[in-house]
């Protein structure tokens, strides 16, 4: 069914748009259009009351929401709803994430996700595997008894999804690159992070298929004087994404501004890492045995130790904005264009263009998620 959503402001590809009216068919943009175009004619209409139309936010590293842990229920009716509590924060795709485990619970993960995908499940696209194949020296919060390198034996594990995106986060030295190759071959999307590796290793893994870093500074070897280390050579490589926590606490806003200034902006990507508590008022959750207590908006365990954050994606947005100085028009594209070209997704999400899903997330002035879309449904 055709519908018409009218007097807004539409963020599109050209940038912000006023005076058009944006047509949606079938869970599809159809066209931004005139409002006088004969299409709009006898169709129902929405008036957006001036607020700002957004693509649909996308998020790559979703642990967890409204409570709910992936980790501790990795099942159909905990990612909806996981998927439903960052909706409120204006996600309309997301991937959940398996923190390191062993290979079973891997398998459990990638069919759960399945059976949502093909449950459609709104707003699920895959799932973001990450680790267990971390090196012990970065692996943060991981559980280190998890932690192994990968080897051919695993690589069936992770290549179950049979639809939608599988994305993995591993430390390059702790594997070969002909085994990333592998994975990318069977369409894996494979990331580094929690990883000491020496700028020679990941060369090596980017030429062996490697597409981008899981949280550029956070668990990585450090750009130092003499060894480049992950982070530069994930600055120095044009071709490679970065996805980057903007809350102020995981990395100084101006070590952010600086990898700003050196990698092209369409190479980043706004991610929140986010925990159960996203949309819950618990003020502690358990993650594989630690008490996890947010303070503040921060998530810690009882050393102190960063564990993902309580950040959603419209907070992420606003403190792109106010942190990193970006304008408007370059932290939305962090939140939806550029995730869903990493994910070669870019030809259906990301933008409010023809052709793509109606994915939407209606701001007002102060950036607060209004209403969103998934497939033209409120």
């Amino acid at each position: 069914m055709r519908q018409a959503l009218v007097n807004g402001r539409l963020f599109t590809p050209e940038g912000i748009r006023t005076g058009r009216t944006l047509l949606v068919n079938d869970g599809r943009v159809e066209a931004v259009v005139a409002p006088d175009d004969t299409r709009c004619r006898n169709v129902s209409q929405e008036d957006l009351g001036g607020r700002l139309l957004v693509p649909g936010f996308i998020d790559i590293q979703v642990n967890g929401g409204g409570g709910v842990l992936f980790n501790d229920h990795p099942d159909s009716e905990s990612i909806r709803a996981i998927g439903a509590a960052h909706r409120r924060f204006g996600t309309t795709g997301f991937l959940p994430t398996l923190i390191s485990d062993d290979l079973t619970m891997i398998a459990r993960a990638i069919a759960a996700v399945q059976e949502a995908i093909d449950a459609r499940v709104p707003g699920v696209l895959g799932i973001h595997i990450e680790g267990p194949f971390l090196n012990r020296a970065r692996r943060g919060v991981h559980d280190e008894k998890h932690l192994r390198p990968l080897d051919a034996g695993a690589i069936s594990s992770l290549c179950g999804l049979k639809r939608g995106r599988t994305l993995l986060t591993l430390a390059p030295e702790m594997t070969a690159p002909e085994l990333i190759g592998a994975l990318t071959a069977q369409g894996v999307v494979v990331c580094a992070g929690h990883s000491d590796a020496t700028f020679a290793e990941v060369t090596s893994a980017i030429g062996a298929g490697l597409r981008g870093f899981t949280h550029l500074f956070n668990a990585m070897s450090p750009l130092t004087a003499r060894e480049p280390g992950m982070v530069g050579a994930a600055l120095y490589d044009d071709t490679t994404w970065c996805g980057i926590i903007v809350d102020g606490h995981h990395v100084d806003p101006v070590t952010l501004r600086l990898a700003l200034r050196c990698k092209r902006h369409d190479r980043f990507m706004l991610v929140t890492d986010a925990m159960p508590a996203v949309g819950s008022p618990a003020d502690s959750f358990v993650l594989q045995g630690r008490t996890i207590r947010v303070v503040d908006g921060v998530c810690r365990d009882e050393d102190g130790t960063l564990a993902g954050t309580a950040l959603d994606m419209a907070g992420a947005l606003r403190n792109a904005i106010s942190l990193l100085g970006l304008d408007l028009n370059a932290a939305l594209r962090m939140t939806s264009e550029y995730p869903a070209d990493f994910l070669g997704l870019g030809h259906e999400l990301g933008r409010i263009a023809p052709h793509h899903r109606a994915n939407f997330a209606l701001l007002d002035d102060e950036l607060q998620v209004v209403r969103t879309w998934i497939d033209g449904i409120t």
